[in-house]
Order: C-alpha cells, then structure tokens, then sequence
C-alpha cells in the first residue's frame, strides 16, 4: 500500500481529500496534518468536519523537521496549503522520495513576472517552477504519470479548460475574438476561513475580480490563447457552473464540433458529454466534469456548459487522479464506487 500524507487537512479541500483516500482501495493515509499555527493542531478531524465522524485521525501539527522526515516515510504528500506555504514548503519536500500533489497556485504559472503580479509575492524556486507538471488529468496524462511534482489546477481553470481545449486544439477558434467566460462558484472555493465576504448573510450573486483574477493567467498559458474570465460568488455551498461563449472560424460544421469533443474524451471515464446543459446538482460530490455544447453556424458562435464539484474535480479527486496516473493505475480508481 502507499501510504498518503495529507497537509492542511482542517480545510474544505483537506477533508474531501482524507475522504477519498481513506476510500481509496490502494492508499493508506498515515499523516494527517495542519501547519503548527493552525488554531485546528492536535483536534480531531470528526470535530471540525462532522461528515468524518466515522474516521479517528488526529491533526498533527507540521514543523521543519516533521518536513524533512515526511519527503522520506511517505509515498505522496498532498498539500492543501495556502500559496506562500507551498512555495516555501517546497524545496523541503522535494528533497526526498515522495511524490508531491501541490493543491494550490504556487507551481502552476511557468512565468515568474506574471506569477508575482498575480500572487503578490516572488517567486524563488524557478527550477522546482520549471519541472513542475499541469495536473489537468485528462489533457497531460503523460507528463503526469512521470511528475514528481503536480500543480493541481484550480477549480475555475478546470471547467473552463475543459470546455475549451478541444475546441482550441482542433484549431476551431477564431483566435481575434477572445473566448468569454462567465462562471458561478459556490461559497466553499473561498476556503474555510471566516471573512465578510462569505459570510451567509452577506453573500448574494455578483461578480468579483473583474479583469484581474488570478486564473485569468492560469487559464490562458494552458489554453495558449487570451480570454476574458469573469468568475462570481453563489449563495450555495460547492460546484461550479461555468458559460463559455467562443467565435469559431468561418465554414466550421456541426460535425467538427461534435467531433472535437467527442474525439477528447472518447478515453476519459470521468468526462461526461451531455446531451443538455448540466446542473450543478448533477456534478456536486462527484468526480466528474459534465460539458454540453450549442454551435449556431449562422453567427460562428458555439456555447459551452460545463459543471463541476469544486473541492472534487476543481481540487481532490482531480489530485487523486493525478495520483493514479503516476501510480499506472485507471483514472477513475477510488473515485467511483
């Protein structure tokens, strides 16, 4: 068995990861940690999540030793930790055998200056930077099979990408007209920690980041063209519902947009093409990605839908494929049941 350590595990994401590698038939989690600051150090689990209530894991608090030692005692470490803590993290955990699955935006922008615009930070470890892998599972299966360093994508890059790419990478698009993208997340992507802006009373439909989010970036590096990303806070709990709206090139067929994606994901157990627009209820505490497209050829511009669990596909159980593919195992294993 591989045995799993799991960092920042008090959060949304944390907690969904110890689920589904608890599950999970061929990994065993050993660790379950928060940083030594975490006022949630040395708690139980269950009393911060009660939807674990049946699993006894401790908290344990995480200190530069522990670091050095963990890189060396485990077979993977998921962290999902802030930016700066990933970052910082990094070099420590790189030093020793285990694979790392970096659930934040600290490995996932290649440029620097644009990282350091975005983040608010320098970026310091160019070469971990360099030889860190995409983790979007369906698009570099390949290169993650072979990582020891996977930059899980976000949740926004991943709905959008995924109904992108097959349209970009068949060349379809007409690339002077930016792709817009319009998507809704509920209030868990915000994370755990208590502020205004997602408290219940105060959350209500709107638009944030407008022109300036951090997955704008991320978002176009991986698609290889620019968009326009606007994102927007749901008064619901998970999932993302995301509308892409993209001019395609004059004489574009039905038939070349259908086979676009139908060609994509002909091999991706976890992709599922629709013949509807999807609901967020569809997806929510599940590991897929729905997407569903209307192409009208009189104008050039097809619509695409794609739903997806946040702290699921957007965040851990895209990790856990990602673990798989470096394992040689399916995608799929330990997330469908």
């Amino acid at each position: 068995m591989n045995q799993v350590a799991i960092i920042g595990a008090s959060g949304y994401t944390g907690a969904q990861l110890v689920q589904l590698v608890d599950q999970h038939p061929s990994l065993t989690l050993s660790h379950v940690c928060v940083s030594a600051s975490s006022a949630d150090a040395n708690k139980p689990l269950s009393a911060i999540h009660g939807q674990l209530a049946h699993l006894d894991y401790q908290l344990s608090p995480v200190d530069d030793e522990m670091l050095d030692t963990l890189c060396n005692d485990v077979s993977m470490i998921f962290l999902a930790t802030p930016h700066e803590v990933s970052h910082d993290w990094m070099p420590r955990l790189m030093a020793g055998t285990a694979r790392v699955f970096d659930l934040s935006g600290a490995f996932r922008l290649k440029d620097e200056a644009i990282f350091s615009r975005f983040y608010g930070f320098e970026h310091r470890h160019a070469t971990l930077l360099s030889n860190a892998v995409y983790g979007l599972a369906e698009w570099y299966a390949e290169d993650i099979s072979n990582a020891s360093l996977v930059a899980v994508p976000g949740c926004y890059p991943t709905a959008s990408l995924s109904a992108l790419k097959p349209l970009i990478n068949n060349t379809l698009v007409d690339t002077q007209h930016y792709p817009v993208i319009n998507a809704v997340s509920g209030v868990t992507g915000a994370g755990r920690k208590a502020s205004l802006t997602n408290s219940f009373c105060e959350v209500s439909l709107s638009a944030y980041g407008i022109l300036s989010h951090r997955h704008t970036p991320e978002i176009s590096a991986y698609l290889g063209t620019p968009v326009i990303f606007t994102p927007h806070l749901g008064n619901f709990k998970r999932g993302i519902l995301a509308t892409v709206t993209v001019k395609l090139n004059a004489g574009v067929s039905h038939d070349e947009v259908n086979d676009a994606f139908y060609q994509a994901y002909a091999d991706s157990p976890l992709v599922r093409l629709r013949q509807h627009s999807p609901k967020l209820d569809d997806v929510v505490k599940t590991p897929f990605v729905d997407l569903y497209w209307q192409y009208d050829p009189a104008s050039g511009y097809v619509v695409v839908t794609a739903a997806i669990d946040n702290l699921m596909k957007g965040a851990a159980s895209q990790a856990i494929q990602c673990a798989n593919l470096t394992c040689g195992w399916p995608q799929q294993t330990g997330l469908l049941l």
